[in-house]
């Protein structure tokens, strides 16, 4: 069955770094397009970064310049490479696969951020 499962998380400081994770199975990962969303708590779930199939990439203004996306389709995983980490930057992460006009689209459960000293 289709699965995408987060990994990297943890609690980091301010100024501090992760590498998030996302493995994909089930479906073919090389023709979905990917993002990352974040969800903090009490709010809307956001778009933090995305990449297409051609590789071509799209950050909130947010985390541009201090986050970035890649993939490696060969090993089905989906990366996320946070530095400068911020306390604003704490909350769950998701990692989404989609197809065009997100006719069909996968979420991962989740993995956990938390920016604090």
């Amino acid at each position: 069955q289709v699965q995408l499962v987060e990994s990297g998380g943890g609690l980091v400081q301010p100024g501090g770094s992760l590498r998030l994770s996302c493995t994909a199975s089930g479906f073919t990962f090389a023709i979905y397009h990917m993002s990352w969303y974040h969800q903090a708590p009490g709010k809307e779930r956001e778009l933090v970064a995305g990449i297409s199939v051609t590789h071509n990439t799209n950050y909130a203004d947010s985390v541009k310049g201090r986050f970035t996306i890649s993939r490696r389709n060969v090993e089905n995983t989906l990366y996320l490479q946070m530095t400068n980490l911020k306390p604003e930057d704490t909350a769950v992460y998701y990692c989404k696969a989609f197809t065009d006009n997100d006719s069909h689209n996968y979420w991962g459960q989740g993995t956990q951020v938390t920016v604090s000293s």
